[in-house]
């Protein structure tokens, strides 16, 4: 990647997180944040997909904008045929993630080489798969990313993180692991979870040995720092909206019933989210033949293999600020946003040119969804009027769809549809 190119991508994201001056402590915590979201974040993004195409309702003339995270979903929107996907991102690695697996699906020779690849993603097979099939094809940025090294890396090339399980790295992945060493500080083993065979027992196992980590005095001190959540993606604005909303007023508090919605309301057997923060994987495949393979992605399920592999020339993913891509959008030209959570993070000058471009691009009946860490809509008040009365909000289907989330790690998910 080049000087000039890296540098408009740092700005890009210290202009979404910076509120405060440098010297403040507030300022501080905001540049440490913006410092540690330079990396990798989330090699799987955490909301999901199959909500968000309920919400959508995509069609094969649909033309959409969404921010591309760990590029999972982007993918899985593949499948519900739209027209057109532009997927923007503030950090180069999850770029760099999103059109290498573009590209894998384009070009890998089959379903079991691509799910070994990004499912499993830990095997050495990869490494000569990328080789072979990815590296003379992958845009000169991406490559430069793929193949630069990192102290976290201990100097390996990052394309080597899909032979040593991708999904257990990445701010995200360095998360849960600590979440995981310090459960088994205390007697208990998160994979637990994964062993149950109702949801009796899923309960049963939140009840007794999950929520009662949460009343540990080194819980408590632990979450109680901003810096402690950076690996969630949270940075400090989102922080103080999340302890805000909370009966109690702390973040111990919000994180229990965060992921007691996560293993207790859906079953293991039907949620990919819940392997991955319990297992730190995806479930095994080997009874796929039988019918007995583990929850997955849309993109990584094997009957969709084919069509997304077809349609992924329908992506691009760009190594932009949201707002600034749809400036250059033509007007009545948009059929659907996907936002996840990036507006907890915004100014309510941010939010308003934001939604004023939202707003001259959007065709009648376009939809916009986005999460907010507390429960209710954040536009209202914030968004000025005569922009947002030109939008309805779908409260009632807002709330059921929320409910259905298995990622689980939100409190709201907001529908507005443009009334033209």
């Amino acid at each position: 990647m080049s000087s000039s190119t890296l540098n408009a991508s740092k700005a890009r994201l210290k202009n979404a997180v910076h509120r405060s001056s440098a010297t403040s402590k507030e300022g501080f915590l905001e540049r440490l944040f913006t410092f540690a979201f330079k990396g990798l974040v989330y090699p799987q993004i955490w909301e999901d997909p199959d909500v968000d195409m309920q919400a959508l309702k995509l069609t094969r003339e649909s033309r959409m904008v969404a921010i591309a995270s760990g590029g999972c979903n982007v993918m899985s929107y593949l499948t519900a045929n739209p027209a057109e996907i532009t997927a923007v991102d503030l950090n180069r690695a999850h770029v760099a993630l999103g059109r290498l697996k573009l590209l894998a699906a384009k070009r890998l020779p089959n379903y079991d080489t691509f799910y070994r690849f990004f499912g499993e993603a830990d095997e050495k097979a990869n490494i000569a798969t990328y080789e072979r099939f990815l590296r003379e094809e992958l845009d000169a940025e991406s490559r430069s990313y793929w193949e630069g090294r990192d102290i976290a890396g201990w100097g390996r090339k990052r394309i080597s993180l899909f032979s040593r399980d991708l999904y257990h790295h990445g701010l995200l992945g360095y998360c849960i692991g600590v979440g995981h060493f310090v459960a088994k500080l205390y007697g208990i083993d998160p994979k637990h979870m994964v062993r149950a065979r109702s949801m009796d027992e899923q309960r049963s196992f939140f009840d007794t040995a999950l929520a009662p980590l949460f009343d540990k005095r080194l819980v408590r001190w632990a979450t109680s720092k901003k810096m402690s959540l950076y690996g969630l993606g949270i940075p400090p604005a989102q922080y103080e909206g999340l302890v805000s909303a909370s009966a109690e007023g702390d973040m111990s508090s919000v994180l229990r019933q965060r992921l007691e919605k996560l293993a207790c309301d859906f079953s293991i057997n039907d949620n990919y989210f819940a392997w991955q923060a319990f297992s730190r994987g995806y479930a095994p495949q080997e009874g796929e033949s039988t019918g007995d393979a583990g929850p997955l992605p849309p993109y990584l399920k094997r009957e969709h293999f084919e069509a997304i592999k077809t349609r992924s020339n329908r992506v691009r993913v760009l190594n932009r600020n949201f707002t600034e891509h749809l400036q250059g959008e033509a007007e009545d030209s948009l059929d659907a946003y996907v936002l996840l959570d990036a507006q907890d993070w915004m100014t309510d000058a941010q939010l308003n040119a934001l939604w004023s471009e939202i707003t001259r691009t959007a065709r009648a009946g376009a939809r916009v969804i986005f999460r907010t860490a507390a429960e209710p809509t954040l536009l209202p008040g914030r968004v000025e009027d005569e922009t947002l009365d030109r939008w309805s909000y779908r409260e009632e289907e807002s709330l059921r769809l929320g409910q259905q989330d298995r990622s689980s790690i939100y409190g709201g998910f907001h529908l507005y549809v443009y009334n033209g």
